[in-house]
């Protein structure tokens, strides 16, 4: 049987609206929303440069629309990022539901990726992540897919780990992960989007500031992409200052 090729934007949204009305109905609202405003020297992400190496600027959103249930959507500036053909910005649009089971945090998510600028670039995946709190520090677990679509050229795994941990008496939090990413290639070209050179690991570690709605950080971020597919891939020190509302 054929498979589907996922590129059309309508019909993840689509799914993403279905699957948030399949989550269980409403017991309790939050407070409102939650709007973040971020400038960071690099938008690297899962170890990759999705800004060209330059500094990039983030306005992200959250609005609560149930008990554990938010929308969420971010923007950021890519400034014509040849990564996603030559796109301006990226918009991340979905859910994300939340429970805590006992002392675990569990969650589901979907994002829809869109380019602004860029043709023909959009993908979707979906992740589940499970989180345990012990006093100060917190272990996270993450494992995200995206199904074969067109614009990533096959299909993509990422698998995760992380730790943080608060530094008693200061406003600081220490942090690291380490994650994978693998898949399958059906066309070369556009799997070097998420894939420089086939599967790949990443890792960085970082402390991050918080006072009030006031938050900076400092990030190490490497991989093991090995030239020539290693541009924006390599070692890094990342800022960034952010302010919540």
């Amino acid at each position: 049987m054929p498979s589907t090729d996922l590129h059309s934007p309508a019909a993840w949204l689509g799914a993403l609206l279905l699957a948030g009305h399949a989550l269980p109905a409403a017991a309790q609202y939050a407070s409102g929303p939650a709007i973040t405003l971020e400038a960071m020297s690099d938008d690297r992400r899962r170890g990759l440069s999705w800004s060209d190496g330059d500094p990039a600027l983030r306005a992200a959103l959250s609005v609560p629309v149930g008990e554990g249930l938010t929308l969420d959507g971010a923007a950021t500036t890519l400034w014509g990022s040849p990564r996603h053909g030559g796109a301006d910005a990226a918009l991340d649009i979905g859910p994300t539901f939340v429970r805590q089971v006992g002392g675990w945090r569990l969650g589901a998510e979907g994002r829809y990726h869109l380019f602004p600028g860029a043709s023909h670039q959009g993908y979707g995946e979906v992740g589940a992540t499970a989180g345990f709190t012990l006093g100060p520090a917190s272990l996270d677990l993450a494992a995200r897919y995206a199904p074969r679509q067109s614009a990533i050229g096959g299909d993509n795994l990422y698998l995760s780990a992380g730790a943080s941990a608060a530094i008693p008496d200061t406003a600081l939090t220490v942090s690291g992960h380490v994650g994978r990413s693998t898949g399958e290639v059906r066309d070369a070209a556009r799997a070097q989007r998420l894939r420089p050179g086939g599967g790949y690991w990443d890792h960085d570690i970082g402390v991050d500031w918080y006072r009030g709605r006031w938050s900076a950080g400092l990030r190490y971020a490497d991989t093991d992409i090995e030239a020539p597919d290693s541009l924006h891939a390599g070692a890094t020190l990342i800022g960034r200052l952010g302010v919540s509302f």
